[in-house]
């Protein structure tokens, strides 16, 4: 019987799934792109239908219809898997009852917060007043239950108490994020969370990753929104409320509505503008990579459209948080078209669509500006009766800088006779204050160092070590095992050149991870052997490539200092290596 990966490839080609994010080309019997990791002008990403793999020949980024959906979606393996399968319609039936006791500590707390989700659910269905609030700020009861809006009871230790049940230990409901440890360590853990409407943050597959829950009752001593911490399945800078609700939309719109508020979002996706994701209890950054190489927030949006729409209240909250919004979409977005915009008479988008209807919001959007107009705009107006010059040099300060971040010559030069028109700063000033940004910004980057180097994504490489041990791991937990594993285990490591107790012991606390994708590609066994013997093949053969650049670097070097000796010593080294890459090529 096939595996579940092998049903979904049967079912999802690859070209249906990369095509769903991003445009592509037909180029003869491939298609290609614009590579969606890393920044570039000309297409070097490909894909091949035949193969159903892809290939970037900027940033190395290489694998097939699960890796994609990885990198792109900033997944993990199962949350892939999930995703893909829901859209293949494969039921994964075995592995959702996979044994408790092999779990991962990311795959319980996901089951943590799964529990605690239908718990805060099925408290809101009972509780009158916190879904009486919900109809009065203008939720339907189908926008609730799509969005598994639910409640936290007003008592310390309901939500502990149910997790205890279900059999999960103090350390595992706290390192969710669900519970706090008091200062007197011979209390009892207590609720994070309590008397508050509570809103799931989800990842892009669907799966709760965090909370963010509003108080219902405001006892002036609490604050008004408590969120999650990070936790190791949640990180404020990589997720946006709504995000997996939107994606799709988003993509279909060609462009992203980005707001603050929970209320916002959900009543913004009920009148039908389904393209918005919230801010509110997460963190914008500027950059589309953060810890650990994950995706981050914004950057997540930007591959899926060029278009972005920001949202702010028209007050002056309202316009600190477009001032702080705009250095991060800028040095984001600087190669995309980034707008603003305000909601009118100190409303937000939640109060206006519920007042005003769908048509108010809709003309919000439509009134967008980029984002430099708009801020021009709005600090003019909001400084209208102060002193001209006053005002004057606070834009030379606090907004002209944000032109700098602008990378195309013509968008940067409108922008520049913009600011001039509207505000009376010269053009000739406004330009030396450009050149006096850059010059700043070019010094910092020395100072600290910053690489400006395209990131390789996705090694090759790394992708085969993680096959080939996910099939270690797992053979070696068998007592019948199709493929000679010490064997294996002994090539592996004399290709990475480390030993067989270093690499078991560096991947130890991925096992579990590990096997389980071994498993969900392998369990009928089919071609394991030849798949093993092909992927040590092509892991010798990059470890080889990098091998020789890193000599071909060490070459360039003696050359330049002139060292010869040095210099026909690297030669014979890289001479080695090129005989080891025939000796491949040729099949040994």
């Amino acid at each position: 019987m096939n595996s579940p990966v092998d049903k979904i490839k049967e079912r999802l080609s690859i070209e249906e799934i990369v095509s769903s994010y991003i445009k592509l080309d037909r180029a003869g019997n491939n298609l290609k792109a614009r590579c969606p990791f890393h920044n570039e002008k000309t297409p070097s990403f490909f894909i091949s239908p035949d193969r159903g793999s892809y290939y970037c020949f900027g940033c190395g980024a290489s694998g097939d219809i699960f890796t994609f959906v990885e990198e792109f979606e900033g997944l993990d393996f199962k949350g892939a898997l999930k995703l893909l399968a829901e859209k293949a319609g494969v039921p994964l039936t075995a592995y959702s009852k996979e044994n408790k006791e092999a779990e991962s500590e990311k795959e319980k707390l996901y089951r943590i917060m799964e529990e605690a989700t239908l718990f805060f659910e099925k408290n809101l269905g009972e509780n009158k007043v916190a879904f009486d609030y919900l109809k009065k700020r203008g939720l339907e009861d189908k926008t609730i239950k799509d969005f598994r809006i639910g409640y936290a009871i007003l008592d310390w230790r309901k939500l502990y108490d149910y997790l205890r049940l279900k059999n999960f230990s103090d350390n595992e409901i706290e390192r969710a994020g669900l519970t706090k440890r008091p200062d007197d360590k011979n209390k009892a853990m207590y609720d994070r969370f309590r008397g508050r409407i509570m809103f799931p943050l989800c990842d892009s597959s669907g799966r709760v990753v965090a909370f963010s829950g509003r108080i219902l009752e405001d006892d002036g001593k609490s604050a008004k929104y408590l969120n999650s911490p990070d936790t190791p399945i949640f990180k404020k800078s990589s997720i946006l409320f709504g995000l997996d609700k939107a994606k799709l939309s988003i993509k279909k719109n060609d462009f992203s509505i980005v707001v603050e508020g929970q209320f916002d979002l959900i009543l913004s996706h009920q009148a039908g503008f389904r393209n918005t994701v919230a801010t509110s209890g997460t963190a914008l950054v500027d950059g589309d990579k953060g810890e650990n190489n994950t995706i981050n927030n914004l950057g997540m949006i930007s591959r899926l459209s060029q278009n972005i729409v920001f949202i702010f209240d028209s007050d002056k909250a309202g316009f600190n948080a477009s001032i702080r919004a705009t250095p991060i979409a800028m040095a984001l977005f600087s190669d995309m078209n980034v707008k603003a915009s305000a909601v009118p008479d100190g409303k937000d988008p939640a109060d206006l669509i519920k007042e005003k209807g769908p048509d108010a919001w809709r003309e919000v959007i439509r009134n967008a500006k980029h984002i430099i107009e708009f801020l021009v705009d709005k600090y003019i107006s909001i400084n209208e009766n102060k002193d001209k010059l006053k005002v004057k040099l606070e834009i030379d300060e606090k907004i002209i800088p944000y032109i700098a971040l602008i990378n195309n010559p013509v968008k940067r030069s409108h922008f520049v006779s913009l600011v001039a028109d509207k505000t009376g700063i010269s053009e000739d000033d406004i330009r030396a204050k450009i050149k006096k940004v850059e010059q700043n910004m070019k010094n910092e980057k020395i100072e600290t160092g910053e690489i400006t180097e395209i990131p390789n994504v996705l090694s090759k490489k790394d992708y085969i070590k993680r096959k080939i041990l996910g099939i270690i791991f797992w053979q070696k937990s068998l007592k019948e095992q199709s493929v000679e594993v010490e064997k294996v285990l002994k090539q592996f490591a004399e290709i990475l050149k480390s030993t067989e107790g270093e690499i078991l012991q560096k991947e130890k606390n991925n096992e579990k991870d590990l096997i389980f994708e071994a498993e969900v590609f392998y369990e009928n066994g089919a071609d394991l052997k030849k798949d093993v013997l092909e992927m040590l093949e092509n892991l010798e053969k990059e470890s080889l490539k990098e091998e020789l650049e890193t000599k071909m670097r060490e070459l360039h070097k003696a050359e330049e200092n002139k060292n010869k000796e040095k210099a026909v010593e690297i030669l014979k080294e890289i001479s080695e290596i090129n005989r080891k890459m025939q000796d491949i090529k040729n099949g040994r």
